[in-house]
């Protein structure tokens, strides 16, 4: 570079320098550099704390018996095998459970739906006695631990059969080892995270306009007709956030599968707390780190199913947290 050159470029950083408007341009430009990079190191970190640990369980879910206990394997196994799947395909009767728990889920998500967008509803659009007080109920089902109420709970349902039905299926009275319990919560308004899904719904329907009920009933619709055929239609969005939350929720729910006793052929997220130990009993094999490999294997394979339904909703989500003012 000649002299020339470079004094042409030492004139212009002077000016620069010299120009205040030109260094706020500069500043704001680094500001906005270092914002993005910020912002890249926290979302790579999140990323790989949530990850990690599903990574690694994929991982170990292809390893041979060798390379679990050979030290040179580090993250790729050196011998992959599909023989932990195939186990714990057949220990856990996967496909039939698998079916039968997406039925018992889907059945709950349905009365969910159904319920606390009534719910929800009538807390947006009506006035009446004591409706700040009832509100705050909600409200509070939210934030109260299911582990402060699950001893009334099971002596609640451990003693109610009035039409006998937990007696003729299960041979002993109460509703214990059915799947009863939950479909009455639900229906109640009070089942799994239904309070958060009222207070979605109630979120998405004060964002609505008026105008649109307000038409309806001019043109002489009723209000059930008016919930059920203009404004949760128009509600699709919350509709679809509830429907993943909810299928997720009971999919993976092992507190009141345990609480109510129900079936493990009706949750399989309670009979995989128990396929290392059957493992280790009816297959004889002792080795820990080995029952590891198994227990990643089931475990893959129960949350393949809410993965593939949450990658099919995911668009209309995200779409829902961001509409029913849930976000942050």
């Amino acid at each position: 570079m000649d002299a020339n050159a470079k004094q042409s470029i030492a004139v212009r950083i002077r000016k620069t320098v010299n120009d205040p408007l030109k260094m706020r341009i500069v500043g704001t430009e680094l500001k906005n550099m270092l914002m993005k990079i910020f912002k890249y190191v926290i979302l790579i970190g999140v990323s790989y704390v949530i990850l990690a640990p599903v990574i690694g369980m994929i991982v170990n879910s292809i390893k041979s018996d060798a390379d679990a206990f050979n030290p040179m394997v580090f993250v790729l196994p050196h011998n992959p095998t599909t023989e932990k799947y195939q186990l714990a395909i057949l220990l856990l009767d996967y496909w039939k459970t698998a079916l039968k728990t997406l039925v018992y889920t889907l059945t709950i998500t349905l009365m969910q739906l159904l319920v606390c967008s009534m719910v929800g509803y009538g807390f947006a659009r009506f006035e009446f006695p004591l409706k700040k007080l009832f509100f705050g109920c909600v409200i509070a089902t939210i934030v109260i631990p299911s582990h402060t109420i699950m001893l009334p709970l099971y002596l609640t349902f451990k003693s109610f059969d009035p039409f006998h039905i937990g007696f003729k299926l299960t041979g002993t009275p109460g509703l214990m080892g059915t799947v009863i319990p939950m479909y009455v919560m639900t229906f109640l308004g009070c089942g799994l995270r239904s309070g958060l899904f009222i207070y979605i719904f109630n979120q998405f329907f004060r964002g609505l306009p008026k105008e649109i009920e307000e038409a309806a009933f001019v043109d002489g619709a009723g209000m059930f007709y008016t919930y059920s055929r203009i404004m949760l239609v128009n509600a699709m969005p919350a509709v679809i956030t509830v429907t993943v939350f909810s299928i997720v929720w009971q999919f993976n729910d092992v507190f009141y599968a345990k609480l109510f006793l129900i079936p493990d052929k009706t949750a399989i997220s309670k009979r995989i707390a128990s396929l290392q130990g059957i493992i280790a009993n009816e297959d004889q094999i002792l080795s820990l780190t080995i029952q590891e490999l198994y227990r990643d294997a089931g475990a893959i394979l129960v949350i393949a199913p809410v993965v593939i339904i949450y990658l099919c909703l995911q668009k209309y989500f995200i779409e829902g947290v961001e509409r029913s003012g849930i976000v942050g």
